[in-house]
């Protein structure tokens, strides 16, 4: 697999949709949130931090499971992350089919872009990828470099 070229974007009036609200959900919308205003999450049942981000209203959820054709023809990026691969793999042929970017925790193969670690402090935001083969060093690396850019204790 190609290695893949960083690229930061501006999605803060992005409309971003996620399927699902485990664990690998859950620590991807945290991250989003800090990047944008306008986030939906869909699952049947969501995490405790996805919970407190909605009664917060730091996002919309909707507690109900991916339905086909019901992805938002004006979403602009969407994550496939429920714990089903042939869930998974419906929304990435409908997101094929609108031409919407689409990344699927369950097969990278299935990816557009790869979601990165990234660790934040005003301004400086840093992104960390392994090639979506190795999350553990990618994990490894971002709290390393999350601990270094942190010593203040300032994290957004």
């Amino acid at each position: 697999m190609a290695r893949k070229f960083p690229l930061f974007l501006d999605i803060s009036d992005k409309k971003i949709v996620v399927y699902g609200a485990g664990r690998i959900a859950s620590r991807r919308v945290e991250t989003l949130l800090a990047f944008t205003s306008s986030l939906t999450v869909f699952a049947p049942e969501a995490s405790e931090p996805v919970q407190k981000a909605w009664k917060e209203g730091r996002l919309s959820y909707s507690q109900e499971a991916y339905a086909p054709d019901s992805i938002p023809e004006d979403a602009f990026m969407v994550l496939a992350a429920t714990d089903s691969a042939e869930v998974n793999e419906a929304i990435w042929q409908e997101c094929r089919k609108k031409k919407i970017l689409v990344n699927v925790c369950s097969n990278r193969e299935h990816c557009d872009f790869q979601f990165p670690g990234v660790a934040v402090n005003g301004d400086l935001v840093i992104g960390i990828n392994a090639g979506g083969s190795d999350h553990h060093l990618a994990k490894t690396w971002t709290d390393k470099i999350r601990k270094e850019v942190f010593q203040d204790g300032y994290d957004d």
